[in-house]
């Protein structure tokens, strides 16, 4: 029982990482065009983080919690060694300023430890191709989405004065921001409430059956708007500045795009990156106006640490189960 407990703990330190490590995709842009100050932007974004635990469904968790590892295969220890590979590449690429997927570090963790302990048969395939996919295919919607209603909005609002732009979007980008920041919440609590429900479930605590119970719920929710709230300033930069320079305008766009982007995958139980979408939807919102205006060789950097992101927590998660074994 002590072991679970310790488990529960170091799940919710990761949670609190996620949104602090996170935290940049919610607020960089609306911090960036100035629209609100760093901490107003925090608090509502931190606010946003936690009303999700009544919003959403619990799809994600539960493809978390036996989507992508056979459940009886899971133990303790297999959990504990993830967790740990996970929170070590997340305070990395940190440290580097580098906007990763703090989902796909705790799947590469957890895929990573049971190889180690238990061997490739206890990998549940469809949904680890599937969230492999999703790498791709989710900043793609958010650069699509971001494209689409960037040219929507431009033409319907293509003869106000640069006035009416500066006001208006100002406006309206509390909202989107607001709305991005309920899907971040949504989406990304959800891995936690997952881990941690497989942990309770492992250990003959849940019954026969899997669920999300709701103290996880709440507990996984408070964790994360925690870490939000006292978020990474270091890739606030990379998010707000080094992609593209941002207006009102083009962040109610991404925020906007990203925010649907994540409700639909929310929907479906499919464990997105709300990094790789709002990158994708900052890329898209500054390519409908000049392509030339995005940072390209900074968005290389950023897909390189995608791609490296599964691999390197597999590493480690592999790594620290070798170590807890012996």
């Amino acid at each position: 029982m002590t072991l679970v407990v310790i488990i529960i703990a170091i799940a919710l330190f990761f949670d609190f990482l996620n949104g602090f490590h996170d935290s940049a995709n919610s607020i960089a842009t609306i911090v960036t065009t100035r629209v609100l100050k760093p901490h107003q932007a925090v608090a509502m974004a931190a606010f946003a983080n936690f009303i999700a635990a009544f919003v959403f469904t619990t799809a994600v968790a539960a493809t978390i919690g036996k989507g992508i590892i056979r459940p009886e295969s899971i133990s303790s220890s297999i959990i504990l060694s993830a967790l740990i590979g996970a929170c070590l590449w997340n305070i990395l690429t940190w440290y580097f300023g580098l906007p990763i997927s703090s989902s796909h570090a705790l799947i590469g963790g957890l895929i990573g430890a049971t190889i180690v302990r238990v061997g490739m048969d206890a990998l549940l395939f469809p949904g680890i191709i599937k969230t492999v996919l999703f790498i791709f295919i989710a900043p793609a919607l958010g650069f699509l989405g971001a494209v689409i209603f960037t040219t929507i909005v431009t033409v319907l609002v293509r003869n106000r004065s640069r006035n009416f732009f500066a006001s208006f979007f100002s406006k309206l980008q509390i909202f989107s921001s607001f709305g991005y920041s309920v899907g971040h919440g949504g989406n990304d609590a959800q891995k936690t409430m997952g881990v941690i429900s497989l942990t309770l479930f492992s250990n003959n605590l849940l019954g026969d059956k899997f669920y999300i119970p709701f103290w996880v719920i709440i507990s996984s929710h408070a964790a994360i708007a925690l870490g939000t709230y006292f978020g990474g300033w270091r890739i606030v930069k990379t998010m707000g500045t080094k992609i593209i320079h941002l207006r009102p305008f083009q962040g109610f766009c991404a925020e906007t795009s990203g925010a649907l982007t994540l409700l639909l995958t929310s929907h479906f139980g499919i464990p997105v990156s709300t990094t790789h979408v709002i990158s994708g939807s900052l890329m898209g919102v500054g390519s409908t106006e000049n392509y030339k205006k995005v940072k390209w060789i900074t968005t290389r950097k950023i897909f390189l640490a995608w791609v490296l992101t599964i691999p390197a927590a597999m590493f480690f998660g592999g790594l620290f189960s070798l170590v807890i074994n012996i």
